[in-house]
Parts: C-alpha cells; sequence; structure tokens
C-alpha cells in the first residue's frame, strides 16, 4: 500500500500520529526539511515542510526536485498539496478554497525536470492535476461546507517579491483565476514520477488589488500570515477529512504519464 504525501506549511506535522522521523538524501540533494512519517484517518501519511521546518527557503530557493524524488522515494504515489494564494478575480474571496485545474508557469530559472537526456521526453502537462484527486477535494470540502471552487488557473510567478499593480493587472485581464509562487515546477515534477498531484488552495489576498476596484488594498506579507493563520484548522480538517477517502488503487491516468513519453532508441 503506498504513502499518501502531503506538502504545506511546517504547522502540519501536529496533524500526524505516531510519527518518525526521516531525512533522505537524494540524487538532486536534501529535501527541504526532514520528512514526518505517520498515521492519519487510519492511512500512512509523509509529510514535508515545503519552505523548510523554520521557513527558510523562499519560493525560488525550494529544492523542488529534491522534494519530490524523496516523497517518491519513501512510497508516496498521491500528493496532495497545500497553498497560500492570491485572488485575481472579485467573486474569489480571501478566506475561500480553490482546486485549480490548469498552471500558467511564469518562473524563470528553475530545475524543472528530471529529464535532461540522453532519453528524452516529453511528459503531457495538458491537464496537470489528477482528476480524481481534484474531486475529492471539491465534494470534502464541499460536504465539510466550506465555500470552494472547483476549478481554476494559477499563475506561478517567481517571487519572492510581490507582484507590481500592472503585472497583477496584466494577469488579471488573461482570465487566471489565483497567483502563487510554488505550484510549480512542483505539479510538473510529480507527473514526470507519475505520482498523483492536486492542490488545494486558501485565498489569503487580493494580489496588487483589483483593477476595477481602487479600494482593494495591494497584499502584505503581515496580511497573508493573518487570513491563512486564521484558517488553518479548516484546512487541516478538509485534509483530515480527505485522506480516508483516497482511492487504494489508482486508476487514473497519472500513473502511466511515461507510457509514449519517451524517443525510442
Amino acid at each position: 500500500m503506498s504513502i499518501i504525501g502531503v506538502i504545506g506549511g511546517s504547522g502540519f506535522y501536529s496533524l500526524l500520529e505516531n510519527a518518525e522521523t526521516v531525512n533522505i538524501e537524494t540524487p538532486h540533494g536534501w529535501p527541504s526539511s526532514h520528512i514526518a512519517v505517520g498515521e492519519l484517518a487510519g492511512r500512512k501519511v509523509a509529510f514535508l515542510a515545503r519552505h523548510g521546518f523554520k521557513h527558510e527557503f523562499p519560493p525560488h530557493k525550494i529544492p523542488y526536485k529534491a522534494n519530490m524524488w524523496a516523497l517518491h522515494d519513501l512510497g508516496c504515489r498521491q500528493i496532495i498539496s497545500a497553498t497560500a494564494v492570491g485572488s485575481l478575480k472579485a467573486h474569489i474571496k480571501p478566506g475561500e478554497f480553490v482546486v485549480p485545474d490548469q498552471f500558467v508557469n511564469l518562473t524563470s530559472g528553475r530545475d524543472d525536470t528530471f529529464y535532461h537526456g540522453p532519453e528524452t521526453t516529453h511528459i503531457s502537462s495538458a491537464d496537470p492535476y489528477c482528476p480524481v484527486l481534484r474531486n475529492l477535494l471539491v465534494n470534502v470540502a464541499d460536504s465539510a461546507g466550506l465555500r470552494v471552487h472547483p476549478a481554476g488557473t494559477v499563475a506561478v510567478v517567481q517571487g519572492p517579491r510581490f507582484a507590481s499593480r500592472a503585472e497583477s493587472a496584466f494577469y488579471q485581464s488573461q482570465g487566471w483565476d489565483i497567483i502563487n509562487m510554488t505550484q510549480y515546477p512542483e505539479v510538473a515534477l510529480a507527473r514526470e514520477l507519475e505520482m498523483c498531484y492536486a492542490n488545494i488552495s486558501l485565498i489569503t489576498d487580493y494580489d496588487a488589488g483589483l483593477k476595477n476596484d481602487p479600494n482593494v488594498p495591494a497584499v502584505t506579507l503581515e496580511e497573508v500570515l493573518r487570513v491563512f493563520e486564521a484558517n488553518t484548522a479548516r484546512l487541516k480538517m478538509l485534509i483530515r477529512e480527505l485522506i480516508p477517502q483516497l482511492p487504494h488503487e489508482r486508476t487514473c491516468a497519472c500513473s502511466r504519464a511515461l507510457q509514449g513519453a519517451r524517443f525510442s532508441k
């Protein structure tokens, strides 16, 4: 039976029962933090703090490849990722949740593939988030009475700075829904390792403000932390309710992502 991987803030370590600490050095270096392996709702779960135990890794310095490799090496084949995001649309409000189905990569310089040759590999990113895990997330959130948007496009920016007003207005003009700094390349690397990956995004702010509403303030770190901490209990509850409902056997295309993706010699 595979282990379920959860990636989020260090506060999520408290979710696990009978947890043991695992340190794994990978071919791509050390992951952001130690990995806690324990039990949650009767299932075996591995938790990793994306930014490090003391939040020492900014978004552009996170060892994404080491993180995903370490979880895969432990036996994780299903990944639930939790992130704080900004909203690019008025009706997607702080305190609400989004389960994204698409991303736009606006980062630069991140090593975003395990396949640098000589075996050339082209995975499909047409539907990058696992549809099975996404549907479960939406259903569980609905059942728990949470305000959840069942789909959305996340613009992933380099960070660590927040966007300028002009940049944010551009993102809004494209029709994108939310903005974040870490979902890419996590989602792509998970697919390269044939892992299922879904994200639950907590809205903490309106980025640099809304284009048509000058009264909406620009994001600050203080506000992001305030909203995230105010909703941490709901996020933990959502993950706790989700874990026992994850399928033991995978039938989605994620597990076959490498089939037909490599040039034959």
